[in-house]
């Protein structure tokens, strides 16, 4: 029996380059893309607190705002969910560690028991993770710092009024969430192109840095689909909690459509460009047909992600790819292993934004004819 494989020196250095710290552009962006959430839960956490202390009456309500942040969160993804598995979780907790405090007393045994009894009970229940933990910390709270049914029962509605407050807050959003699914898919179809001009300019002008260049560049494109799948997601959740932006729905189910192929689609020019750097490295040539090409899917591309940016029908691009299409079958096949596989990725380009423009797989294989006869062969 052979032993495990051990990683190649190339995917030793990709795990290490994607353990470095992000630049620190990059995490103020992030913080700026998360400034709204970060706002929404200081206010909800706010609000929870003051209803919990001056309506309530309770002098320390901590788990309110607790219940607020968590209900919220850095995302809109199953926001109602995650407030009914907090109260839930906490109403759990409290009853069973109320109820053991009350016969047994508080010490370290009970909270061994209690906890494990909790957190038993929510998994035969077949909650979640976040359920789970809420009804071990609950019971374990009660079990010690409150261990009278009066304070145990004020947590549980402190819990209610934060999940409370989280709902309400949920259905506040801008329309920063509806708008950026679209921004983030242009986005990367807008780099897609870039990666394409710079391709062919590589070639053309035997710039192997360049070459090399552009390839890092596509080598860290999976955080930029993470970005529209997960920018899509937030929408739909926007659309589905918020009474005010359901109309919106349609459109971000058309946008969460195009992940798959977007993904694709960067995947297969990631793969030309590899071979990019090989053929500019080894001196080789590609025919000037294969290069013009690349140009012209790159200002495909280019209008592609205006047209996902203002919603315009993609007719006129459509066209433009089914001409790169067309004549991609039309160059000789059989010249140099390069210029068959930059040919074929082309080719597989050409599928993948079709079917972003809303072709289905089928219908976008049927629009690429199949390629010509070798370069050598007779005519």
């Amino acid at each position: 029996m052979s032993g495990p494989t051990s990683s190649s020196p190339a995917e030793a250095t990709e795990r290490l380059r994607r353990l470095r710290p992000k630049p620190f552009s990059h995490r103020v962006a992030r913080l700026r893309r998360y400034g709204w959430h970060i706002a929404q839960c200081s206010v909800a956490a706010a609000v929870a607190w003051a209803l919990a202390h001056f309506v309530l009456g309770h002098p320390t309500p901590f788990f309110a705002p607790v219940a607020a942040i968590v209900s919220l969160g850095l995302g809109y993804g199953r926001r109602l969910r995650r407030v009914a598995e907090v109260t839930f979780g906490v109403a759990l907790g409290v009853l069973i560690g109320d109820v053991f405090a009350h016969v047994f007393g508080s010490g370290p045994w009970q909270v061994l028991v209690v906890v494990a009894l909790a957190m038993s009970v929510a998994v035969l229940l077949d909650a979640s993770q976040l359920l789970i933990t809420q009804a071990g910390v609950q019971s374990a709270i009660i079990t010690t710092l409150a261990p009278t049914p009066q304070v145990g029962f004020g947590r549980w509605l402190d819990a209610v009024c934060g999940g409370v407050v989280a709902l309400v807050a949920a259905a506040v959003v801008p329309r920063t969430p509806l708008r950026r699914p679209r921004q983030t898919a242009a986005r990367v179809l807008m780099d897609l192109s870039g990666w394409l001009e710079e391709a062919a300019y590589a070639v053309r002008n035997r710039d192997v840095d360049r070459a090399y260049a552009v390839l890092d560049r596509a080598r860290d494109s999976d955080a930029r689909i993470n970005d529209v799948r997960e920018a899509a997601d937030d929408g739909l959740s926007v659309a589905m909690s918020s009474p005010w932006r359901r109309g919106h729905r349609a459109d971000l189910q058309a946008v969460a459509r195009l992940v798959v192929p977007l993904d694709r689609a960067v995947r297969n020019t990631r793969v030309l460009l590899r071979r990019i750097t090989v053929v500019v490295r080894r001196g080789e040539d590609l025919p000037e047909a294969t290069l013009r090409l690349l140009d012209d899917l790159a200002t495909a591309t280019s209008t592609l992600a205006t047209d996902v940016l203002r919603q315009r029908p993609p007719d006129e691009v459509r066209e433009r790819l089914v001409d790169v299409a067309r004549r991609s079958s039309g160059v000789p096949i059989g010249a140099s292993l390069s210029a068959d596989v930059v040919l074929a990725q082309v080719r597989s380009l050409v599928v993948d934004l079709l079917q972003i423009t809303g072709l289905g797989n089928e219908e976008a294989l049927d629009l690429v004819p199949a390629t010509g006869p070798p370069s050598d062969s007779p005519s």
